[in-house]
């Protein structure tokens, strides 16, 4: 009979192994020695240990699920109770509760951390389905449209909750997307629609800006052309490929044009600033007729030179009023002289201018001898008072007798 601390082989080949419950039959060995037989089961248990250490490590260290590890745990459990092997079972059976436990355990943080993520999963879907159901409503359909299939990469990477829960959130997120995109193929369908109308209102814009580019009639043309620009904006835009073609033909017609006015109007120009020298020339000629000193041979000389002025086309507008205001001070210069002329040669304004100055003169000569009354008097207060009273008789004498000296008299 051979032994050894965990088993035992008696004289008729029988293995034994010894546990905390007493003594358990392993086996029958009849092939070799009884030490061949002890060392055979001894191996068999290094293989459990073996199995059970790597079973511990894979549920330290692997994601490898409750439900796999149990079932490792039960295969090893079974192969240690049937007690196929010799060396310490009952510490393989304290490993294998505590590997149990440790797996328990770690079926309930998975629970925990499920339950977690199917809250977090939750939430990040409610917020999806918020986001997509206010991008429905938006108008801004490229960066909404844009944002709404990330919305979709984003819903794929997200875990999926219990079906109903799933099926609802999906719902209303697809129900979103699609209210989206029906409004935004509204949206287009309407913006087409106005842009065919737009492109047939612009393309009779175009052909009657075309219709006119030969016109001569600069100053209604031009207002024309600005009128069909203020109806060319508020057509709102064609589509894109009708839009540049209709927009450079109606360009090319307004810059025929606006080329051919434009020389008309150089030329126009050149000729008014060679008007504008010649009347320069003439107003200059007719300033030398003032001052008057021969009314009739001035005014001949200044109706031949208007005759002359009449005869001379338009000048620039800026220089006009200038040019027109030196011959009409001379004008002014020549009616002055007609006026001072008339009221010399007119009976009537030298009677009155007569009749004046003698009531003046008269007034005066009064004046003076009540101030030769007043001062012989002593009443020199009365005199001074007198005195001032004079000095404006006097000055309207002076000016009478002047108005009287230029009818001649």
């Amino acid at each position: 009979m051979s032994s050894d601390p965990w088993g035992r082989v008696d004289e008729t080949g029988t293995v034994y192994v010894r546990t905390a419950e007493g003594e358990k039959v392993v086996g029958s060995w009849q092939a070799g020695t009884p030490e061949e037989a002890l060392a055979y089961f001894e191996r068999k248990y290094e293989g459990l240990v073996v199995e059970i250490g790597l079973l511990e490590r894979r549920v330290r260290t692997t994601d490898l699920s409750a439900k796999d590890a149990q079932t490792a745990i039960d295969h090893l459990r079974t192969q240690v109770e049937e007690h196929h092997a010799v060396g310490d079972l009952d510490a393989l059976r304290v490993r294998l509760d505590k590997l149990v436990a440790t797996v328990d355990s770690r079926r309930e943080e998975r629970k925990v951390q499920k339950a977690k993520q199917t809250d977090e999963a939750r939430a990040a879907k409610d917020a999806l389905v918020a986001e997509a159901e206010q991008l429905a409503q938006s108008d801004q359909w490229r960066s909404a449209g844009e944002r709404l299939r990330a919305l979709v990469d984003i819903w794929k990477g997200l875990p999926r909750l219990d079906r109903k829960s799933d099926d609802e959130l999906w719902h209303r997120f697809s129900h979103a997307r699609s209210a989206f995109s029906k409004r935004r193929k509204a949206h287009f369908a309407s913006l087409d629609a106005q842009r065919e109308d737009a492109r047939k209102v612009k393309e009779k814009l175009v052909a009657e800006a075309e219709s006119l580019s030969k016109s001569t009639d600069w100053g209604p043309t031009a207002a024309r052309y600005r009128e069909l620009m203020a109806d060319w904006k508020a057509a709102g835009r064609a589509q894109r490929e009708s839009e540049d073609d209709l927009w450079n033909r109606f360009r090319g017609a307004q810059d025929v044009f606006f080329a051919a006015r434009s020389e008309v109007f150089a030329e126009r120009d050149a000729e008014q600033v060679e008007n504008l020298k010649l009347k320069e020339e003439l107003a200059e000629e007719a300033e030398k007729l003032v001052p008057i000193t021969d009314l009739k041979a001035a005014r001949a000389a200044f109706r031949s030179l208007n005759e002359r002025w009449e005869g001379i086309g338009h000048v620039p507008r800026d220089a006009r009023p200038k040019v027109e205001g030196r011959m009409h001070a001379v004008e002014r210069a020549i009616q002055e002289a007609e006026e001072g002329e008339w009221r010399r040669t007119n009976p009537e304004a030298r009677a009155r201018a007569a009749g004046l100055t003698g009531q003046l003169q008269a007034a005066v000569d009064k004046l003076r001898e009540q101030i030769d009354a007043a001062r012989a008097a002593g009443n020199n207060a009365k005199a001074d008072k007198l005195s001032r009273e004079l000095e404006g008789r006097q000055a309207l004498l002076d000016q009478a007798l002047k108005g009287l000296e230029e009818f001649g008299g």
